[in-house]
C-alpha cells in the first residue's frame, strides 16, 4: 500500500505589515514549527482525515457535490479544522488537478491562532501531498495561489498570499523579500547567530473585521484621491515617500495616517533588505523598532500588551529589533535575538509580561526554515 509524507512550515513576518493588500512587498520567512502529514493511497474517491490535535476523525468524499455541501459523508458540516484540507481538494478539482483519495494522520507543532499561519501550513501540505500523489506539475507559486483561493473562496478567509507564499517557499536560514503584485522574490539571508523569538501576547484577536475592513477602505481612499496628481497610480504601492509628503494635505487625517503608514513601511522593507545583504542587523532591528511605532501611531492596530512587550524587549541585551507581527489587534510580537542571549531574553520577557500585564506569554524560539515538501514512504 503506497504511503505519503508531507510537510509545510508555519512563517512570521519579519516586516511590510498591511502592505500585502496595498500591492507592496513583504519580508517574510517559513519557520521551524511544521505541520506533518502521514497518509496512505486509497482507491475509493474519499477522505479520511484523522487530525491527531483534536483527537478527530472524519470522513469526506470526493464527489463535487459533496465537497461543494461542505459535509462530512454523513452529511454533516464539516468541523473547521477540516475546512482547510476539504478546500484544498475542492480547489484542486475545480482547477482540473486529478486528485485521489487518501487516509491521512496529521500533526502540528505551530501554535494554533497566534498568528504563524498554522492554516496556510496545513493548505500547503496537502497540496503539496496530493501533487506527489498523482504526479501532476505545479510550480509554488501556483501552488500558493490554490491554497489561497481555498481559504478564500472555500473556508472564507479573506487572506492575503504572503501566508501560504512563505509556507510553499522557505528557504532554511533566509527571509524572503516578496513583491506582492509582480509575484516574485528574492531571498534575503539572516545573520546565522540571530534567532527569530515570537511572542504571543496571549490576546486573541478579536480581529475586529470591521476595523480592517475600515484600514482598507482608507488605503483605497487615498488612491482614489491622490490619482488627480499621480496619474496612473494603482495602489499605494506606486506613491513615493517623496510624492506622499507633497501631497498628504490633501488627505482627511485618519486617512492620512493609514496611507503613510503603507508608504513608509514599503520604504522600510526595501531598506531592510538592503541591510540585511550588508549583514547589518543593528539597522534592520531599528526598521522593525520604527514599523512597529506606525502601527501603534498611524495606523492604530497595537494593543497595550503588544506595546509592553516590544518595549520591554527593546531594552534587553541581546535583542537587536522587535515589533507587532500579523494583522494587530493582538497576536504576536516578532523579536531579533542574538543567541547566546535568547534563554535570558525569553526568561526575563516572560517575568515581566506576567508581573506587569498579569498575562502569561508562550514564547517560540525559531529559525528561518525550509518550505514544504513531499516524498513517498514506501
Amino acid at each position: 500500500m503506497e504511503r505519503f509524507f508531507a510537510t509545510a512550515p508555519g512563517r512570521v513576518n519579519l516586516l511590510g505589515e498591511h502592505v500585502d493588500y496595498n500591492q507592496g512587498i513583504v519580508l517574510p520567512a517559513a519557520v521551524d514549527r511544521r505541520v506533518k502529514i502521514h497518509a496512505r493511497r486509497l482507491s475509493e474517491p474519499r477522505v479520511i482525515l484523522h487530525a491527531l490535535d483534536f483527537s478527530q476523525q472524519v470522513e469526506i468524499s470526493l464527489a463535487p457535490e459533496a465537497l461543494d455541501a461542505r459535509c462530512d459523508r454523513e452529511g454533516k458540516p464539516l468541523p473547521t479544522w477540516a475546512l482547510y484540507p476539504a478546500g484544498v481538494a475542492w480547489a484542486l478539482l475545480r482547477s482540473g488537478y486529478p486528485i485521489e483519495g487518501l487516509e491521512a494522520s496529521y500533526t502540528s507543532d505551530i501554535p494554533v491562532g497566534a498568528g504563524l499561519s498554522s492554516s496556510a501550513a496545513v493548505e500547503v501540505a496537502f497540496a503539496i501531498l496530493w501533487q506527489a500523489m498523482g504526479g501532476w506539475s505545479l510550480s509554488r507559486m501556483d501552488l500558493a495561489r490554490l491554497c489561497q483561493y481555498a481559504e478564500n473562496a472555500y473556508v472564507g478567509v479573506n487572506c492575503g498570499l504572503m501566508d501560504q507564499f512563505a509556507s510553499a517557499h522557505g528557504i532554511a536560514g533566509h527571509a524572503l523579500c516578496f513583491d506582492v503584485r509582480a509575484l516574485t522574490y528574492e531571498p534575503v539571508p539572516l545573520p546565522a547567530d540571530v534567532m527569530l523569538v515570537i511572542a504571543d501576547s496571549a490576546v486573541r484577536r478579536s480581529l475586529a473585521t470591521s476595523a480592517y475592513n475600515e484600514r482598507r477602505a482608507a488605503c483605497e481612499e487615498a488612491v482614489e484621491r491622490l490619482r488627480p496628481h499621480l496619474p496612473g497610480i494603482q495602489a499605494l504601492r506606486d506613491v513615493s515617500v517623496e510624492n506622499f509628503s507633497r501631497l498628504a494635505h490633501l488627505l482627511p487625517e485618519v486617512v492620512r495616517r493609514r496611507a503613510q503608514h503603507v508608504v513608509d513601511e514599503i520604504a522600510r522593507v526595501e531598506h531592510a533588505v538592503k541591510a540585511l545583504k550588508r549583514a547589518d542587523v543593528a539597522l534592520f532591528g531599528q526598521l522593525m523598532l520604527e514599523g512597529h511605532r506606525s502601527l501603534r501611531d498611524l495606523y492604530e492596530v497595537s494593543t497595550p500588551e503588544l506595546d509592553f512587550l516590544v518595549d520591554f524587549a527593546a531594552r534587553q541585551p541581546g535583542c537587536w529589533g522587535a515589533r507587532l507581527t500579523g494583522a494587530g489587534f493582538g497576536g504576536c510580537t516578532i523579536n531579533l535575538v542574538q543567541r547566546e542571549w535568547v534563554e535570558p531574553f525569553v526568561r526575563n520577557l516572560q517575568e515581566a509580561y506576567q508581573r506587569e500585564v498579569g498575562l502569561n506569554a508562550e514564547v517560540y524560539v525559531c529559525l528561518a526554515s525550509a518550505g514544504a515538501h513531499a516524498q513517498p514512504m514506501d
